[in-house]
């Protein structure tokens, strides 16, 4: 669809003043597009806003992001913002470690780097030397690394890099650790998929070369899993998998630690589910015989094995998860971790021992179960909050693990099996920050059919309950994802200025397993909502804020959160913050990978479904005079996840229709993706954020030069 540029635009007014009101935005044109559903129709006069590539598209965005730069400008307080969460930021983290062959290996930023660098040293007390800086990939630090997977012997390593700034595509290398040089290959078109390593090479999945200029939006359709020697071209790698007939199945495969097993995943993305199955790699050429030949909703995730026995976490049967055995020789299955009331979270195999994670009221307990399932103890946590990593090799003789909450940076601690004792490995030491000033607490709420639903709340110590706190909802629901408690450095910054952040675990997610994920899904969607609006109701009724001063924020499926909640309740919020959001329920699955989202979202493929997603799309529930919170909706040129499309085109909806004197604004960063590309534009960003906020409450914020 191409129209003229003269007849699309208008030069954006800067007529505003620095917390105005009198907001002149761009004109965006609409055009006569409609579609039928089913017998009813439903415009969509953005739709040109879809093909990123346009010049109109592009003339479009420019303008947007002059007047919202300009309208962020000249907030006075915004530099002085951006320092102090630079300042608080500027401390060494560090990842949780992973040993192999005596050598550890961790990433660490200094402070302020871009990207985190990978280092390597011997034993636990070796020196750090680094092995790859992806500071260096860039001359703006937007290329990350994005994986690194050492072959079982040590000698060789596969590193993936971002292929395109922002994106989720990636180029895939590898380097000879004796040499620490990188070899020749390169292997591309590589999008969602691991590097699993047997004897000279490894298994990877790939999909076929896009359209040029479709890199960004083109279906992902035709994955397909390869084997890779080490030394030899792309060109000469080996179909392993490829199911002509089911094109848009997403295929992987997986590697024991020996190497006894190959295991093949291959998932239908209209179900919640995978299939499985597996070959003994010993017997060359021997096909994939199926574990699970069906593909449901049950899902199985094999975490390892014990000689001839598979140990597969599942869902079948057991909502809250359980660990089985499959026997590849007699094909039977035994419970090893039957499944408890509390979700079984994820578990690891190292040092001839079973890590259980579970989660209970969406925080950690720890478990070591021997590999017969028996429990031998639980480990001690310092406190209730998120402990992460516990893996390690079959020779390992302890495991590393992160531990943080929602006012404690993430500690990093070495657990020895034998003595079964966790010792701090390192800690971190962020200048100006008592994390004694903050306190963090857990409520529960009911929500409007009378579900139980927790939050966490974090803010100064001594808060007072007037009404008048300036806070941050924040909230997900959905994808089976669990929002656990974790530290956020910049958001310390809003903290200290007196502010709130409250987290809520909404329906839609993990938290309480599968039944609760499903309470939030397809046509149970509303559930999410109506959770997330009686989280507002709960902080408004106890008085730590008001709807003058709160504010809503989500990303991605978060971001059709945000927006959905909005237009329901629009009284409740001063502030929408919606970020790289789904904003068009009825098209989301045309592109990228957004057809992977229909067992949670449903399509409008379904006339039943159809209705229940026209009922809440934020795009097709805009109403024309509403006067909607302030809003400031963020996304990236390069996001192929979720595509700027849907941003750009709510964007427009909104601005064309709300009512009032609210700025509805929308930035748009570049050269990044879903989530932003370096930690320079991921500071910018959460800063302008809260400068929106703050502005938009009538609050200046006070900050020591």
């Amino acid at each position: 669809m191409r129209v003229r540029l003269a007849t699309l635009l208008i030069a954006a007014a800067a007529s505003h003043t620095a917390m105005a009101a009198n907001i002149t935005y761009p004109t965006t044109a609409k055009v006569a597009q409609t579609d039928t559903y089913f017998g009813t129709e439903v415009a969509d006069p953005y739709r040109w806003l879809e093909d990123d590539n346009a010049a109109e598209t592009k003339a479009w965005v420019a303008q947007q992001n002059e007047l919202t730069f300009g309208w962020l400008k000249k907030i006075p307080f915004r530099d002085a913002l951006l320092a102090r969460i630079r300042a608080i930021s500027n401390y060494a983290r560090y990842s949780t470690p992973f040993e192999k062959n005596g050598k550890v290996f961790f990433y660490k930023n200094d402070g302020l780097q871009n990207q985190a660098v990978l280092y390597v040293q011997q034993g636990l007390a070796g020196t750090p030397e680094v092995l790859l800086d992806p500071n260096t990939f860039s001359t703006d630090g937007t290329i990350k690394l994005e994986s690194f997977r050492l072959s079982h012997d040590g000698r060789y390593a596969v590193y993936a890099k971002t292929a395109i700034a922002g994106s989720d595509w990636q180029d895939v290398h590898v380097m000879d650790l004796a040499t620490r040089r990188t070899l020749p290959e390169v292997l591309h078109w590589i999008k969602f998929s691991g590097a699993e390593w047997r004897g000279d090479g490894f298994y990877y999945s790939r999909f076929p070369a896009p359209p040029k200029g479709a890199e960004m939006t083109v279906t992902m359709t035709g994955m397909t899993v390869w084997f890779h020697r080490v030394g030899t071209p792309q060109s000469a790698d080996t179909l392993v998998y490829q199911d002509t007939a089911h094109p848009e199945y997403f295929v992987g495969v997986q590697t024991t630690e020996d190497e006894r097993f190959a295991v093949l995943s291959v998932q239908d993305l209209s179900k919640r589910g995978n299939a499985l199955l597996v070959r003994e790699e010993s017997a060359k050429d021997e096909p994939f015989r199926p574990i699970v030949a069906e593909i449901s909703d049950d899902s199985f995730d094999v975490i390892g094995n014990d000689g001839a026995q598979l140990l597969i976490r599942t869902n079948r049967a057991a909502p809250n998860r359980k660990l089985v055995r499959f026997d590849t020789g007699t094909r039977e299955w035994t419970t090893l971790l039957a499944e408890q009331p509390h979700l079984l979270e994820s578990v690891s195999q190292a040092g001839g021992r079973l890590f259980a994670s579970y989660l209970h009221d969406v925080t950690s307990r720890v478990q070591v179960h021997a590999l017969d399932g028996k429990l031998q103890h639980p480990i001690a946590l310092p406190a209730p909050g998120s402990a992460s990593g516990f893996g390690g090799e079959a020779r390992s003789t302890g495991v590393f693990y992160a531990f943080t909450s929602m006012n404690q940076p993430p500690t990093l601690f070495r657990y020895d099996i034998a003595k079964n004792r966790s010792e701090v490995f390192r800690a971190p030491e962020i200048a100006g920050f008592d994390p004694a000033r903050f306190e963090s607490r857990q409520v529960f709420f009911k929500s409007r059919d009378g579900t139980r639903v927790p939050m966490f709340i974090v803010h100064h110590k001594g808060l007072k309950l007037d009404g008048r706190n300036p806070t941050i909802l924040y909230g997900y629901g959905g994808f089976n994802v669990s929002l656990q408690p974790y530290f956020s450095p910049s958001r310390v910054a809003w903290l200290e200025q007196g502010g709130v952040f409250a987290m809520a675990n909404l329906r839609g997610g993990g938290e309480y397993g599968e039944a609760w994920h499903e309470a939030g899904m397809r046509l149970n969607k509303q559930n999410v909502f109506d959770d997330c609006i009686a989280a507002a109701e709960y902080l408004i009724r106890e008085k730590i804020t008001s709807p003058e001063r709160l504010a809503l924020q989500g990303g991605s499926n978060g971001g059709l959160l945000v927006g959905a909640v909005v237009n329901q309740r629009p009284e409740l919020f001063k502030v929408a913050l919606p970020q790289v959001g789904v904003m068009d329920m009825l098209r989301y699955q045309k592109f990228s990978i957004g057809a992977a989202w229909v067992p949670d979202y449903g399509s409008s493929d379904d006339p039943v479904q159809f209705k229940n997603l026209l009922g809440y799309s934020p795009l097709h529930n805009l109403k024309a005079g509403v006067k909607y919170p302030a809003t400031l909706v963020t996304t990236s040129d390069h996001d192929d996840r979720v595509v700027p499309a849907h941003s750009f085109k709510y964007a427009a909806a909104l601005q064309a229709l709300s009512g009032g004197d609210a700025p509805h604004l929308i930035r748009i960063e570049t050269n990044s993706g879903h989530g932003s590309s370096n930690l320079s534009k991921a500071l910018e960003e959460i800063a302008d954020a809260y400068a929106f906020v703050w502005a938009n409450m009538g609050i200046t914020p006070r900050f020591e030069r």
